[in-house]
């Protein structure tokens, strides 16, 4: 085979190899624990009982964040928060998986990556308080 073939058949092969990887259009992303940093306090995503993901904007792309309330924080500013396009993920602390934040319950009081204090879980349980409780609560803390 000869040299050229030879690099076509790579070339090929890594960029089939990329479209196998793409990222889905809709939901939550893969997230590389201890690896993947938070989009607004570039802390590793490592815990996973209070990882959240916002996907939206322009390009409906996923953003990762090691605390719920750092996506609260975030996501206040950008014109496309209201959007019904906009999906916003909370990791159930309970069952470690992804739920959407907005349909969650959140439990106060709890010891998060960046102190914010809540744990999303998808039942309700006694203390818990709604999405838009716990978000009030997060952006009165002013950080």
């Amino acid at each position: 085979m000869s040299r050229w073939l030879k690099y076509c058949a790579v070339f090929l092969l890594l960029g089939l190899l990329a479209a196998c990887h793409q990222e889905p259009k809709t939901g939550p992303v893969e997230v590389k624990w201890d690896r993947d940093t938070c989009v607004r306090c570039s802390m590793a995503l490592s815990d996973k009982r209070f990882a959240a993901q916002v996907r939206g904007g322009p390009k409906h792309q996923a953003f990762k964040f090691d605390d719920f309330g750092c996506a609260v924080f975030w996501l206040k500013d950008k014109p496309w928060a209201d959007d019904p396009a906009t999906e916003f993920w909370a990791m159930d602390m309970r069952s470690n998986q992804w739920i959407d934040a907005r349909k969650a319950h959140y439990v106060p009081n709890k010891t998060t990556p960046m102190a914010y204090g809540f744990g999303a879980v998808a039942l309700p349980e006694p203390g818990a308080v709604s999405f838009e409780e716990a978000r009030k609560r997060i952006l009165a803390k002013g950080k």
